[in-house]
């Protein structure tokens, strides 16, 4: 992996740049939070070396089981989604689910529910067989509410179609070892289960079962994951930030929010990896965006991430990147070689405009769009930086995970905030759970009820009548 960081510095892009003097400024911090690092190895950062007896478990129940299927369905939100998602859409065809089953490697489809939308589920079952279907359940608390409600709704299906012997066998579970609901209700009912390690937090498990047994069943070399991000490990072991590339990103992200940088935008120039930028929307906001530090001071932190892809989003969010507020970091993702080559034909070349295509491929027309976006947001004084990667497989995929991953930490350590709580979406969830009359959160309840109302002055309502005329236009 090559990290260029060479636009977010002042000799490129001015004084809208860091300086060398602001990195040499917070070395002492970039020491004390490389110290932290190693104090706490945190538990994800051993996943490319322990997991040798859940590769071959998860390889031998794929073995046993993908014949047997049409399709591999995910219940999951967040990381439980998004990561399996992102793996997908980089290492497997565009349209794998709809290539027929040889063309597909033999691998059943996958298909991934990360919403409660009633119309998500009703579609997807008239789609599929659920007989013909696994079910895989992931929830480490098994308190999820959206992942929960539907497991018990496809539970009730398989067990009226099946009865509860054979439904059994549609469900494997992915949990803590221990404690929580989902596991209580594996154990309870003969499910097969795979664990997630309880020290491992949900946007930081691709790399657990969590994101292994869906890629794993749809083919995808699992151990090329494991292995690249070992490989990435010890880049990012480095104490010297200057060899560091996580590290680095974080320290150059950490300055630029000191700056009013609050906007962190994930821009790859390759489809594959478009659903990486979903991926990491989670892992940076959920991670860095907080209140309150250590020490219990309100701060207040974190920058906001935003998806694009090139070329398309040249045409519809560059313009506000280039010439909007300075308030952006654009990351660029690109590739040396793409998996297909498609040349364009030497059409209307007395045409200028279209005449100079001829001839190109889309590889070369992209990777210079790439460039040539890079440049203009140079030339404009706005801080960006490009990771480029060989090529998009499973090694270079675990790469990125990891390396995000680190850099996520690490910027964690420099804000002096715990990375690895969301309070924030746990007041959400417990304002659920209280408005459903879930037993222990009368308090909350009680507070929710206590809350002034809306003012309808401030609610405007349409009474235009649009379905009427649709209904007189029919008749």
């Amino acid at each position: 992996m090559k990290f260029d960081y060479n636009n977010m510095l002042s000799e490129r892009i001015g004084d809208k740049g860091i300086s060398m003097s602001q990195l040499e400024a917070i070395a002492p911090a970039i020491k004390k939070a490389t110290q932290a690092m190693k104090e706490k190895r945190m538990a994800w950062r051993d996943l490319p070396y322990n997991q040798a007896e859940v590769i071959k478990e998860i390889k031998e129940y794929v073995s046993q089981m993908k014949d047997q299927i049409d399709a591999f369905v995910v219940l999951g939100i967040g990381g439980s989604a998004l990561g399996p998602l992102a793996v997908q859409q980089a290492l497997n065809h565009p349209h794998y689910n709809e290539l027929p089953r040889e063309k597909r490697g033999g691998n059943p489809k996958l298909y991934v529910v990360d919403n409660i939308d009633p119309e998500r589920l009703v579609y997807l079952l008239q789609a599929i067989d659920p007989k013909r279907c696994l079910f895989n359940v992931i929830s480490k608390s098994g308190s999820t509410s959206e992942t929960m409600s539907q497991f018990m709704i496809l539970q009730s299906i398989l067990e009226e179609k099946l009865g509860k012997e054979l439904a059994r066998k549609h469900i494997v579970c992915t949990t803590d070892p221990i404690s929580g609901n989902l596991i209580t209700i594996a154990k309870q009912e003969g499910y097969k289960t795979f664990y997630i390690p309880s020290a491992v937090g949900g946007r930081f498990s691709e790399l657990t079962p969590v994101g292994l047994l869906p890629a794993a069943f749809c083919g995808i070399d699992i151990e090329g994951l494991l292995e690249g991000a070992a490989y990435m490990d010890a880049l990012c072991s480095e104490d010297d930030i200057n060899k560091n590339p996580a590290h680095m990103y974080a320290a150059l992200h950490y300055l630029g929010m000191t700056t009013g940088k609050n906007i962190s935008i994930m821009m790859p120039y390759v489809d594959r990896l478009k659903l990486i930028g979903d991926w990491y929307a989670q892992l940076w906001a959920e991670s860095l965006g907080k209140k309150y530090d250590r020490k219990g001071n309100i701060v207040n932190v974190g920058q906001t991430p935003v998806r694009a892809l090139g070329a398309t989003d040249q045409h519809s969010q560059v313009q506000l990147y280039a010439e909007g507020p300075y308030d952006k970091i654009v990351t660029f993702i690109g590739v040396d070689e793409y998996h297909e080559t498609i040349t364009i034909p030497k059409s209307y070349s007395d045409m200028p405009s279209l005449g100079f295509l001829g001839g190109i491929t889309h590889n070369d027309l992209l990777q210079t769009q790439q460039k040539a976006t890079e440049y203009a947001l140079t030339k404009a004084e706005r801080m960006n930086l490009t990771i480029t990667i060989p090529k998009v497989t499973p090694q270079t995929v675990g790469q990125l995970l990891y390396f995000f991953e680190v850099a996520t930490a690490f910027a964690g350590e420099l804000l002096d905030i715990n990375a690895f709580d969301q309070p924030g979406v746990e007041e959400g969830k417990d304002a659920t759970y209280a408005l459903f009359g879930r037993p222990g959160y009368e308090a909350k309840k009680a507070e929710l009820e206590a809350a002034p109302p809306k003012n309808p002055q401030f609610i405007l309502i349409s009474e235009n009548h649009v379905d009427d005329r649709a209904e007189n236009r029919r008749l």
